[in-house]
């Protein structure tokens, strides 16, 4: 018995060395939007993990939009509850980095060696770069594109295969769908939540938020000026409704708007839930300034927190891989976002002939060389400096104030919440 029992345990000690130990290493992740990313996250944290059984994903509470991310990130850091890792809007790194939160990624890409080869170019590095540091890695890149309802597009005597090119053409045919009556509305203009949305016309017209020193407001200039306009005639002439963000897309998907301009990061969801009741088509979004316009970059970046060294090296593993092309190519068809690494891009194993099969997708990726980024504004009142402009957009949509009013306005209340030199 003696001697079985040595014997047990000698195989015992045998199998213990044979069998390969793990010393897992747990990373809590936090991310916004929901809604558009928690299928994608989850996708993306199970191949993750195969690849790296050492690592172990788990994910915080998500926040709803990028601003809610910000401020939970602001509250939690330096606290027990401060995740890992997060992926932050790409306008709200530079008030992250102000406050000396994130990991400066500069020496691990360094470290790294040619980033480019797998897909990070200079470009894209610089969307998640502030003042020369690399504070993230871009996850998901997006442009503001054109939804349109082609069956209504017919019904008010336009040509859905050549859809609107100029914001008159918009708007001259909005106002037609409207006046087909039955609950119709023309347009559908995402203006709510941030500046976003505002920065495509201003952007589009080839004007800038703030002065290039930063120490003055711009964007109440002639550029400004044609931006809400623009947004007042949707209103007045293109049949622009007074609607919740959430409603806005329910009646589009619907079928009862024409032309809806959002995200292209919206538009895999805007598929399934469109699914057969009309025909949906996608376009290139007008720009006020067809020579000097451009449209800003949404979408986020993935950054790293913690400070723990074992935990930074496995989260920059976690981190490469997310904004690497096996996650371009989940983030680009699971959501609509461009794709921010090029080797995905490029490459047929990812998405090489995705396009190809997915028509829908093509605005968003032809109008990849309009991208500019999405701009971040100075100091610590970034989000009420937002939150100042939606509210000023809002009653040039409810028309509660002439639009040189609500720019006025807005340009005077940014003015005092921009830092003091």
């Amino acid at each position: 018995m003696k001697r079985i029992k040595q014997a047990l345990a000698a195989a015992a000690v045998s199998m213990a060395m044979t069998i390969p130990a793990y010393a897992e290493t747990t990373l809590t992740v936090h991310y916004p939007m929901p809604g558009f990313f928690k299928d994608v996250m989850d996708t993306i944290s199970k191949k993750f993990m195969e690849e790296n059984p050492d690592i172990k994903i788990q994910f915080a509470n998500p926040s709803a939009t990028y601003e809610e991310g910000i401020q939970t990130i602001m509250r939690q850091a330096g606290t027990a509850e401060m995740p890992d890792v997060t992926f932050i809007g790409l306008n709200r790194l530079r008030m992250l980095n102000e406050r000396d939160i994130p990991v400066d990624l500069t020496p691990l890409v360094a470290k790294e060696g040619d980033m480019a080869s797998k897909g990070f170019s200079e470009n894209i590095l610089k969307l998640a770069q502030v003042e020369g540091k690399q504070v993230g890695l871009a996850f998901a890149t997006s442009n503001p594109i054109m939804y349109y309802n082609a069956d209504l597009v017919r019904a008010a005597g336009g040509n859905p295969d050549v859809p609107p090119k100029t914001w008159d053409e918009v708007i001259a045919l909005g106002g037609k769908i409207k006046a087909l009556g039955d609950g119709n509305e023309g347009i559908d203009f995402r203006w709510q939540g941030d500046d976003w949305m505002f920065s495509a016309l201003l952007f589009g017209a080839g004007g800038s938020m703030l002065s290039e020193d930063e120490s003055k407001v711009a964007f109440n200039g002639p550029e400004g000026q044609k931006a809400v306009d623009v947004l007042d005639r949707m209103v007045k002439e293109g049949g622009l409704p007074v609607l919740t963000k959430q409603a806005g897309e329910q009646a589009f998907v619907a079928g009862k708007i024409g032309f809806a301009f959002q995200t292209t990061g919206a538009l895999r969801n805007t598929i399934k839930n469109v699914g057969t009741k009309f025909d949906l088509r996608t376009a290139h979004i007008p720009l006020i300034d067809p020579v000097n316009g451009k449209l800003p970059t949404g979408g986020n970046a993935v950054v790293i927190l913690t400070k723990d060294a074992d935990k930074q090296a496995a989260a920059w593993k976690f981190a490469k891989f997310a904004a690497g092309p096996y996650g371009a190519s989940v983030v680009v068809p699971g959501t609509g976002y461009v794709p921010n690494n090029e080797l995905a891009a490029a490459s047929p194993d990812y998405l090489g002939t995705f396009y190809k099969e997915n028509p829908l997708f093509r605005a968003g990726l032809e109008q990849m060389p309009l991208m500019q980024p999405w701009y971040a504004f100075p100091g610590s009142n970034g989000v009420k400096v937002t939150q100042t402009i939606v509210e000023n957009l809002s009653r040039v949509v409810e028309q509660s104030a002439t639009p040189q009013e609500a720019l006025d306005d807005a340009a005077a209340d940014v003015e005092k919440l921009l830092p003091r030199s």
